[in-house]
This record gives C-alpha cells, structure tokens and sequence, in this order.
C-alpha cells in the first residue's frame, strides 16, 4: 500500500547496482565456507598444498619423474593441479548455489543469475588468491619460478573456470528435477577427472589407444595446453583448448536455458526433495 514505485534506472546504474550485488554475494559465497574469510582461504591453500605434496611423493616413489616434461618438477605438477581444483571447484560452487526455491530469492534485488554468478566469481577469487600465495611461497622459499608464458597459462586457467562453471550450471538446471542422480553423476565426474583430466602425464607421451580414452575431456586438453605455455621445450600436439572454450560455451547455453526453464517451474518443495 505505501511500497515507492521504483524508477527505472540507466545501464551504467543498473551495471553498478548489479555489480555491487555481485560483490556482496561474493563475500557471502566465500564466508559461506567459513566465517573467517581468511580461514577459508586458508584452507583452501592446504589443500592445494596437501594434492602437491602427496602427487610428489607418488611419482616418488612409483619413479614417474622421468616422464614429466623437463623443467621444474614441481611446475608440472601445479600446472594440473591448480587447473584440476579450479574447474572442479567452480563446478561444485555452481552446483552449489541457491536456486529459485531458496529464501534469498524472496529479496527483491536478488535472483538465480546473480547467486549463479556470486558462487562462479567467488570460487574463482579464491583458486587465484591460492595459486598466488602459493606460487610466492615457492619462489621466495626454494627457488625461482620460471613460466615462459605466464598469461597464456593463466588463460587456461580461466578456461579451465569457465568450462567448470558451465558445466556446474547444466548439472545445477536439473538438480530440482533429478536430486540423487545429478548428485551421484557430479561426484563421478569429479573423482573420474582424478585420472581423466591427464594431471599425472602428458598427452603427447601417450599412445593413440590411449589417447582416445582422455581425448573427450575439456579439462584434460586445458591441462595440457597450459604446460605448453609454462615449459618453453614442451609442445602439446594432441591438444586443443579452443575444444574446452566451445565445450564451455555449448554447456554454458544449455544450461542458461534449463536454469531459465527450471526457474519458471519453481516450486518450494524442492528444497523437501533435497
């Protein structure tokens, strides 16, 4: 009865008004973790600490080193490392973000979009704040770190992001429809790309048999690409990461359109079935 009729605003004061929603569900997002922000992102540093350390006494011991490429070790096992937790926490937080029967869409300024888009950027925030600290460590503490191309590398990176959040947003769209299975094929993907995303070896070492078994996987091609650009004597043959970019784009229209449809068809005993 006394509610303002809202004005209609500009596109820089609505880009403005949306970003300033984005950051405040960000910090919400990364909190959500923990409420220290700076314990989560701590956390999130040990256990990219605990993958690289426990992957380096694997090859250790099983005397895999020799098939690395030739350069600093602990570079080429970052490079799939860091990728492999960027895409597959990108998806999980996209997966993971409230959907159109949650409270916080009873808020007017809120919707699916920005809370899609919040979980996206803040999982990506805190896998690039990971890698910086951690790449600083090594340089500072052992020794330094050479990439011939970092922006290129970084660039995979971002691919490797988008590609999972893509993905994360296919599964995220029939999540209400299907609870368990989307939840058990999420959790298969994720532990099949402990193997299938290619992080233990290179693609160019690989036979042709086997090189058909890991082919189809965006992240597998991102990974290598990405040590094509961090080693200056390793050049991927068998890899392509424009596959990933329109894999993520395809995935990305997908599921834009299954968010869009799952939406209009919200129901709030969803969140009964979850």
């Amino acid at each position: 009865m006394f509610q303002t009729r809202r004005k209609p605003q500009g596109g820089i004061t609505s880009a403005l008004s949306i970003a300033e929603l984005v950051y405040h569900s960000v910090v919400r997002s990364v909190r959500r973790q923990h409420n220290n922000a700076f314990v989560a992102i701590a956390m999130n540093i040990m256990q990219t600490v605990l993958f690289i350390a426990a992957f380096y006494v694997m090859f250790s011991v099983l005397g895999m080193r020799a098939s690395a490429v030739r350069g600093d070790f602990l570079i080429y096992l970052m490079t799939g490392i860091f990728l492999y937790m960027t895409h597959i926490k990108a998806l999980s937080a996209v997966l993971g973000s409230e959907g159109p029967a949650s409270p916080m869409m009873q808020h007017a300024p809120m919707n699916t979009i920005i809370s899609i888009l919040s979980a996206a950027v803040g999982a990506l925030y805190i896998q690039v704040l990971s890698l910086v600290i951690v790449l600083f460590a090594y340089h500072v503490a052992w020794t330094p770190v050479v990439i011939d191309q970092p922006f290129a590398a970084f660039g995979m990176l971002v691919v490797a992001w988008f590609s999972g959040c893509a993905l994360g947003l296919v599964f995220l769209a029939l999540k209400p429809w299907f609870p368990s299975i989307v939840a058990l094929l999420a959790m298969v993907y994720q532990r099949a790309n402990m193997v299938a995303s290619g992080k233990m070896f290179l693609a160019n070492s690989l036979p042709s048999f086997m090189l058909s078994m890991f082919d189809w996987n965006p992240l597998f091609h991102v990974i290598d690409q990405a040590r094509g650009f961090a080693f200056i004597n390793y050049n991927p043959r068998y890899s392509d990461w424009h596959y990933s970019m329109w894999i993520g784009v395809v995935a990305l229209m997908i599921g834009l359109m299954g968010e869009f449809y799952t939406r209009r068809h919200a129901s709030l005993s969803w969140d009964a079935r979850r």
